[in-house]
């Protein structure tokens, strides 16, 4: 016992530095985690990649400080540092394997800023609304109502098209036959197009084809979260426009082979050409069944984003109401009660809307 204590005595003023640079390394560390994840919790989602950026930036600094303060002699923490200095440049090195490239794609993607959740975006051959932005990968939900995971490394090696939030092109072609004078489609497809409610609409001739013509008929979409019923609508509207008005929908390269009198055209009958569709009802819409996850992760953005800016509201007013008097100070209080009274009621949807994308 006695030479065990005269040993723990001895080595105690070697140890006892590493132990304070150790414990402050870990209660920075601890301090860090607390005020990036748990105290600004209610930051926007967007910053979470910088979050954990700054956490690896700081634990690398304590194992730099803890290595300094190891006890061993000037040639072995050399030898260490050494070490963690080779680490770190394999782990850059390793930055052209997937995985590290994934992540560094990521970064970029966050500084460029080009999309969020909830909106629509095309990569390739994938088409849907954002639904999860991490660090290596995106997360998109496709006309099928399907999750597709898309890697970083993809979709900065591949242009991307976003749907503007503030309203989009929607168009449509068709081909037809030269016997048909472009005089008498332009205003049949201008009618389709707003029939399908889209506004400034036009008409172009694409491609002057070996038998046919290739007419695009375009307009101005403001809902873009129905652009899939837009679509669908656009291109039903156009065939009760060309067939309404007696045009077959059928090129010269046309073939069929049962013979038919000189009197028959290849068209829908007058009875079918009478039905007409008309407005979309609120629950037929696709859209809401198709991309419900991308949807709500956009209304918990949003709701995030609302709270952010209601609490630095009520920063501000609790600073201008310690200086204020008389009316003013209670037109203050007043305001501060009902921001208050909003960032509750958003309190309940998020954990409300959150609880159910969960479940």
């Amino acid at each position: 016992m006695g030479s065990l204590a005269e040993t723990i005595h001895k080595l105690f003023p070697m140890m006892f530095p590493f132990m304070i640079v150790l414990a402050a390394a870990m209660l920075m560390l601890w301090l860090a985690h607390y005020l990036l994840f748990r105290k600004f919790i209610r930051s926007h989602d967007e910053g979470s990649v910088l979050r954990w950026l700054i956490l690896f930036v700081l634990a690398g600094t304590a194992a730099v400080l803890i290595l300094l303060a190891l006890p061993v002699s000037p040639e072995t923490r050399n030898q260490l540092l050494g070490l963690l200095g080779v680490l770190l440049s394999a782990i850059v090195a390793f930055s052209s394997t997937t995985f590290v490239a994934n992540m560094m794609a990521g970064f970029m993607l966050r500084a460029v800023r080009s999309f969020k959740p909830g909106d629509f975006i095309k990569v390739g051959d994938q088409f849907g609304r954002v639904t999860e932005r991490g660090l290596f990968y995106a997360e998109i939900q496709t006309e099928n109502r399907d999750l597709a995971t898309i890697p970083n490394l993809y979709m900065i090696s591949h242009p991307i098209t976003v749907v503007r939030s503030t309203g989009t092109i929607v168009a449509a072609t068709v081909s037809l036959g030269y016997d048909i004078a472009h005089a008498r489609i332009e205003p049949l497809l201008l009618h389709a197009a707003e029939k399908a409610q889209l506004s400034d609409p036009f008409v172009q001739v694409m491609e002057l084809g070996d038998f046919s013509v290739t007419y695009r008929v375009a307009g101005f979409l403001t809902e873009v979260k129905q652009i899939l019923t837009a679509r669908s609508i656009l291109r039903t509207q156009m065939l009760d426009a060309l067939h309404g008005d007696g045009i077959e929908i059928v090129s010269p390269t046309f073939m069929n082979q049962r013979p038919q009198s000189p009197e028959v055209v290849m068209r829908p009958p007058e009875s079918d050409l009478r039905r007409r569709i008309g407005a979309v009802e609120e629950d037929s819409i696709p859209e809401e069944l198709i991309f419900d996850k991308a949807e709500a992760v956009e209304e918990i953005a949003e709701l995030k984003e609302e709270r952010g800016h209601h609490l630095e509201q009520l920063k501000r007013l609790d600073a201008d109401r310690k200086e204020a008097r008389g009316a003013a100070r209670a037109r203050l209080e007043g305001e501060t009660t009902w921001r208050q009274k909003r960032v509750a009621v958003i309190e309940a949807l998020l954990a409300q809307k959150e609880t159910t994308g969960k479940a």
